[in-house]
């Protein structure tokens, strides 16, 4: 196993992000904080594990601010199930934690919003480090800081790779587009328009 622990300075809406991450030849996990401005200041933390092949076994993620907090635990099970447990306290014009995971079924990853950490898995699992054709996927996607989750419609496309750089076209179903750079590692070091890696600490 391979300890990386990792910053981002995010963009818009501007904030940070901090990751301890551990990384196998075909699993991964990761302890996170971020902190953002929108639509209000708030503190997120988060802890990810996947199953062999980099697919999504449970993602647990916590938000709170000024009066509210809320937390959500998105489960896969080995049958490709997905659950979600939610708890809220206080009152925020948000929208509701969680949703109808029946529409997951065919979905391996978590996306988790304003976080480069989760664009990892699927780059792993399909080695698109080295790969050189357009792969498409079904992400279940959970919205930052209300926690809802919904059914994401993303392509990533290998673009240009080197000794230690790897870039990977981002698309989704809404029409955001993205060459994301990614280290050796399968980790971003740049996200354009939403993050950047700070100093690198291990």
């Amino acid at each position: 196993m391979k300890s990386r622990s990792i910053a981002w300075l995010k963009y818009d809406p501007t904030g940070a992000e901090f990751a301890d991450v551990m990384l196998g030849p075909d699993m991964l996990s990761a302890v996170g904080v971020a902190i953002g401005g929108h639509p209000f200041p708030y503190r997120l933390d988060y802890t990810l594990q996947t199953s062999a092949r980099f697919v999504t076994s449970r993602l647990c993620v916590a938000t709170r601010g000024q009066g509210w907090r809320r937390s959500l635990t998105l489960s896969r099970a080995a049958s490709g199930a997905w659950s979600a447990v939610t708890e809220m306290e206080g009152l925020t014009p948000l929208r509701l934690p969680g949703g109808d995971v029946q529409l997951l079924d065919d979905v391996l990853d978590c996306d988790l919003g304003l976080s480069p950490l989760t664009n990892s898995m699927p780059v792993l699992r399909h080695g698109l480090l080295a790969g050189d054709r357009a792969i498409d996927f079904l992400m279940a996607w959970v919205s930052v800081p209300d926690l809802s989750v919904h059914l994401s419609k993303q392509r990533y496309t290998p673009m240009h790779s080197d000794k230690d750089r790897h870039i990977i076209r981002f698309e989704d179903s809404d029409g955001s587009v993205a060459d994301l750079t990614f280290d050796n590692d399968g980790l971003v070091l740049n996200y354009p328009g939403l993050a950047c890696r700070l100093a690198q600490l291990g």
